[in-house]
């Protein structure tokens, strides 16, 4: 890559609690190698510390920091921390999770000691382009919002109204989703602040509505957009567990979900499969019964971006698969499974601007 440019590989939900942990990284990462800054989001927290809050159920969420080898085997330079687990066993996991991170000299973005710190951006510089990085959160339990002295995580909240639209009694609502006018303001601040002192401004967004095929929020459109207004260059959202659309809004563009990138969870009992297949209209893929978000949840993608100093010149796309020993592998034009990835994308992103064109092994991404 030519010295005035950058190529950045984004990557969704990260934090299996299975070992050997040695193992998940082996297909992807000669792959995330080949980009100058890598990113990802780090669903769990790592430490020995804390309480489990009750009202969490993220009993899993917290790991052994030992576990938090596989940023270091996917070469991470820099990973959100504001997710929807991230405060699951209070500030002091929180806190020694960052401060690992920072150890391994992996820099975190999106959670801190304090709003302040939770908003503050982290600048990477490679080839002299300067690349800004926030993350915010809008899956958040009470309290687990930064405060002005309080630990937590950078919040873009959002609020939730039922509105009738058929006169018939039993016709289901229309969901309405809005932003706190608080958080957007302050995240669009961020980003004006952040696009003074770099020349692309990434934001991280844990959002949106896990689990359900295809089906977004207003909110998450109404943010996008707001986002790119105030200077962002690109968005990276996860939350999801699965493939959701990938958008294009006056040049820019938006992944509303990465998926999972390498991730595991407990194996779900047949009567809390059948309830949760129920919930929400998946089926559970039985070859991955520790991957048990629905049988889209293997699906997954690496976001690229060729960044220079007048911003990003091109997006595009990496199809990826979960193998059933839980490993991400990029997949290759010619291989029926990238043909049938590259459908699946179309099919997720049909409802937004959006238009993709195979070129060699990536999907490039145009509005």
């Amino acid at each position: 890559m030519a010295d005035n440019s950058v190529v950045l590989y984004g990557v969704g939900d990260v934090g299996p609690i299975h070992e050997p942990i040695g193992k998940y990284a082996k297909l992807a990462a000669p792959v995330l190698s080949e980009a100058d800054i890598r990113f990802g989001q780090c669903e769990r927290t790592y430490s020995t510390r804390g309480a489990l809050q009750v009202h969490s159920g993220g009993e899993h969420s917290r790991c052994e920091p030992g576990l938090a080898q596989v940023f270091e085997d996917c070469g991470f330079d820099i990973v959100s921390v504001a997710s929807n687990h991230a405060m699951d066993w209070g500030a002091d996991a929180l806190l020694d999770t960052i401060e690992l991170f920072e150890g391994k000299g992996i820099a975190t973005v999106g959670a801190g000691k304090n709003l302040e710190e939770a908003r503050k951006p982290a600048i990477i510089e490679r080839n002299g382009v300067k690349v800004a990085f926030l993350a915010y959160c809008t899956i958040l339990r009470e309290g687990y919002a930064a405060g002005a002295d309080q630990a937590g995580i950078a919040p873009l909240r959002a609020h939730t109204y039922y509105e009738p639209f058929d006169y018939q009694a039993g016709v289901p609502p229309q969901v309405v989703t809005v932003p706190y006018e608080d958080d957007l303001n302050n995240m669009l601040s961020d980003i004006a602040a952040a696009k003074k002192k770099a020349d692309n401004v990434v934001v991280s967004i844990h959002w949106g509505i896990h689990f359900i095929p295809k089906m977004l929020a207003d909110y998450q459109t109404i943010a996008a957009k707001a986002a790119f207004g105030a200077g962002a260059d690109l968005i990276l959202g996860h939350h999801a567990h699965a493939p959701k659309a990938i958008g294009v809004f006056d040049g820019k563009t938006c992944f509303y979900s990465l998926s999972n990138f390498i991730m595991s969870s407990t194996a779900k009992s047949p009567e809390k499969a059948a309830a949760f297949e129920k919930k929400y209209s998946v089926t559970l893929d039985p070859d991955y019964p520790h991957l048990s978000y629905g049988s889209d949840a293997k699906r997954s993608l690496v976001a690229k971006a060729v960044m220079t100093a007048k911003g990003v010149q091109q997006t595009s796309f990496l199809p990826a698969l979960i193998n059933p020993d839980l490993q991400p592998e990029v997949l290759k034009n010619g291989d029926p499974r990238f043909d049938e990835s590259v459908k699946f994308m179309e099919w997720v992103s049909e409802d937004v601007p959006h238009r993709f064109n195979v070129s060699g092994n990536e999907v490039l991404i145009q509005g």
